[in-house]
């Protein structure tokens, strides 16, 4: 137990040395010398150490470091298309000496976000990777299976690096199933929230090693549902490796996630040891289990899966599931077909009254129910209506019907049970303990899911764009989750000897929170040390150049371009920089592609309201160096394009067709150009280090071709983005910057927009 303890403790602290160092070279954009070399080093420097200290034991440790080129497209964020040329990864293949058929894959991505130092996102979990690397190659036993400890540079450019790795890198091949390492938060317990597609032996396999478990089948329905505006690098790995995967994340203060907050000093010791525990255990029993060599044989069905409190997990065959909840619906059918009650009268009671709480007492007294006739009443609708969603979500194919499951089959069980004493007795002390008793572990675990639903949502609304109104979705959260909590304990409410106590609690807390709010007393910011809560405002320098079809300049000005990723706009930032008011809010030019504004991503259509406060030209160091190489028509009809590019290391390019044209194909991804919302074509790109020339074509469909018309056939624009170096800030930015209060975290960067018409 004293050597155990010991080497806990040598994990954490040198996890921590690890991330120190990696986060002490500040954000680490891909393309700055702060990733591609220091960071890649820094990461090289540990493994070889590592390699030197199993070099006497069973396994082999290989390191190559692989720059791949590609582009692909994905459908995130309304879809887009990304082209990546020289990125970074470390890729490091741990197996027996005698080798390995068959490999694991560990994932994590030490690139972060412009002016974030990523702590948590993701460099922690590299910290960790590289404790259990060390741990897993320092056994004494041989690992039946390989596994591969993939240092990915380019996961926030969208995922680029673990498409270079799974498409190109000859390893790939061998891999059969991974596990990935990510972040929504700073901290806390590490949620498995993503497994599959498929493939339950994979969270049979968490369910029996992970020393700590925290796991929600709710969790992963509802982030592949694409209500969450996020995405990992586990859909690289399935989509386009085909390979089953574990996609785990910290979840707990999402409220700097993506921000100057996100340092190491706030990632408790507890996350760490935890996230370490869990993964070494992990990762060990999959490369010794029999299942990896073939996991194709295993690829059966989808798993529910759901924690106890973090105790235990709880997990079973999705088929089995589908019998468990229809013979739930089933038993509580028969059990209502058995009363003599009116379940049609009672209906109207339960939902009259959620809808009208505050009228609730005048409806039942109109209606003139006796409070006994009533506890049962309400128990029962409560039972329909719960069991009518179990039915509902299983019919649909979805895990999550288990949450259902639980609020039908516990409290049915429970009031059998208690048919005789409540007859006997009444409502006796002994009857009002065991009912509770029998709601508790239902009840504990949705209260539990609905923190987790809490602790996720309510940061992310915070950077949900300006059109997506957060009150209204949390007020809705809310009013759902009283609804739920209180189907069955209204059925014991009304089994009391008096509500009127009770019912004048509640209103009055009600009453209390409703001035509270609407006297705005709560300010949604802080820049607390302890607890900050910044508000979330991108402030570009850009400037744009306008050409028209002979290729002179038809117009060209310069301003800061300010995104608001809140809903609040800039109505707390105005009476502190008045300058920033809706005098200068932006506009859409529908004839400029993504409206004229050097979006990075694909988002516009999440934050619509933008602001555009003219100042001077930006005169970048390394600008963009443009040129349409070649414009031929094709045997086929087709007008095909092709350019040349050359710029800094993260570029936006934005194709917009005319009136009669349409692309008909591209050099990205498969060929076949890929749309987003908006009816436009966005291509990300990015590079590593010493990256060459971006070449690139596409061809055009035109239906009716007039080449004198002033529109032309299409709009191509394209905007260069500084997040590093010496471009990455002008004067005038910087006087923006200070003006800004605390409780805000302005991102803040050089851009220019080119646009040309052809």
């Amino acid at each position: 137990m004293h050597q155990l303890l010991i080497s806990c403790c040598i994990l954490y602290f040198t996890t921590i040395s690890h991330l120190e160092r990696i986060t002490s070279v500040g954000p680490r954009p891909v393309g700055s010398r702060e990733n591609e070399v220091l960071t890649v080093n820094f990461l090289l420097e540990q493994i070889e150490h590592i390699k030197a200290d199993s070099a006497s034991g069973p396994h082999s440790v290989t390191v190559d470091v692989q720059k791949p080129t590609g582009s692909f497209s994905i459908d995130f964020l309304g879809g887009f298309t990304s082209y990546y040329d020289k990125v970074s990864n470390i890729a490091v293949r741990l197996e027996p000496k005698a080798g390995a058929q068959h490999l694991m894959l560990a994932n994590c991505h030490f690139d972060s976000v412009a002016n974030s130092p990523g702590a948590s996102d993701d460099a922690v979990s590299c910290a960790v990777m590289l404790e259990v690397l060390h741990s897993l190659a320092n056994l004494s036993t041989p690992l039946r299976h390989g596994v591969v400890f993939l240092f990915n540079g380019a996961e926030e450019n969208v995922l680029q690096a673990s498409h270079g790795f799974i498409t190109q890198h000859p390893w790939a091949k061998q891999v059969r199933a991974f596990i990935n390492l990510e972040a929504a938060g700073v901290g806390g317990k590490e949620v498995v929230f993503q497994t599959g597609p498929e493939n339950p032996w994979l969270v049979q396999a968490y369910v029996h090693a992970a020393k700590h478990p925290f796991a929600s089948v709710v969790g992963q329905e509802v982030f592949q549902s694409g209500v969450i505006p996020s995405d990992t690098d586990f859909r690289i790995y399935r989509d386009f490796g085909n390979i089953p995967g574990i996609d785990l994340a910290f979840i707990e203060n999402g409220f700097i996630y993506h921000t100057k907050y996100d340092t190491p000093d706030r990632i408790l010791t507890d996350s760490i040891q935890r996230a370490g525990d869990n993964i070494l255990a992990v990762l060990k029993h999959l490369a010794m289990s029999v299942e990896l060599a073939d996991s194709s044989q295993y690829r059966h069905g989808n798993m529910v899966f759901f924690d106890l409190l973090g105790m235990v997990v709880v997990a079973y065959p999705a088929h089995v599931g589908t019998i468990i909840n229809y013979l739930a619906a089933m038993a509580t059918f028969l059990y209502l077909f058995k009363k003599s009650s009116h379940p049609t009268n009672a209906t109207a009671v339960v939902i009259l009254s959620w809808l009208v709480t505050l009228l609730t007492v005048l409806i039942l007294a109109v209606l003139g129910v006796r409070r006994l006739e009533l506890g049962e009443l309400y128990f029962d609708v409560s039972l329909l209506l719960w069991s009518a969603a179990l039915i509902f979500l299983t019919a649909n194919d979805l895990c999550s019907a288990y949450v259902p499951m639980l609020m039908v089959a516990f409290p049915l069980v429970t009031k059998l049970l208690l048919t005789r004493e409540f007859r006997l007795r009444g409502v006796s002390m002994k009857y009002s303990i065991l009912y509770q008793l029998g709601l508790g572990l239902p009840y504990v675990h949705f209260m539990f899911l609905i923190w987790v639903v809490f602790e996720i949502f309510t940061p992310i609304l915070g950077r949900c764009g300006t059109e997506i109104p957060p009150d209204v979705v949390l007020a809705t959260l809310v009013a759902l989750t009283v609804i739920f909590l209180s189907s069955f304990f209204l059925h014991f409410i009304y089994l009391a000897r008096s509500t009127k106590w009770l019912l004048a609690g509640l209103g009055t807390v009600f009453t209390v929170f409703l001035l509270l709010v609407s006297c705005g007393l709560f300010f949604p910011y802080t820049a607390d040390p302890s607890a900050p809560r910044p508000k979330r405002v991108f402030i570009q320098h850009t400037t744009r150049t306008f050409h028209g079809l002979d290729g002179q300049v038809e117009s060209k000005d310069s301003g800061l371009w300010i995104n608001s990723f809140d809903y609040t706009g800039m109505q707390h930032i105005t009476p502190l920089i008045p300058e920033i008011n809706d005098t200068i809010r932006t506009s859409c030019h529908d004839d400029r592609p993504f409206c004229g504004f050097p979006w990075f991503l694909p988002i516009n259509f999440l934050a619509k309201k933008n602001w555009y406060l003219p100042a001077p030209e930006v005169f970048p160091k390394s600008p963009v160096k443009f040129q349409l190489l070649s414009k031929e028509e094709t045997k086929w009809g087709t007008v095909k394009m092709t350019f040349e590019v050359k710029g800094p290391s993260h570029m936006s390019l934005y194709l917009k067709p005319h009136q009669d044209a349409t692309l008909s194909s591209w050099s990205f991804g498969d060929g076949t150009p890929k749309l987003d919302l908006a009816g436009e074509y966005f291509i990300f790109y990015s590079h590593g280090l010493d990256a060459p020339v971006w070449n690139f074509w596409f061809e055009i469909q035109v239906l009716n071709i007039h080449f004198g018309r002033p529109l032309g056939m299409i709009s191509v624009a394209f905007s260069a983005h500084y997040f590093f170096g010496e471009d990455q800030r002008t004067v005038q930015l910087n006087n923006m910057l200070d003006r800004f209060p605390k409780w805000a975290f302005a991102s803040s960067w050089v851009s220019t927009y080119h646009m040309y018409r052809y």
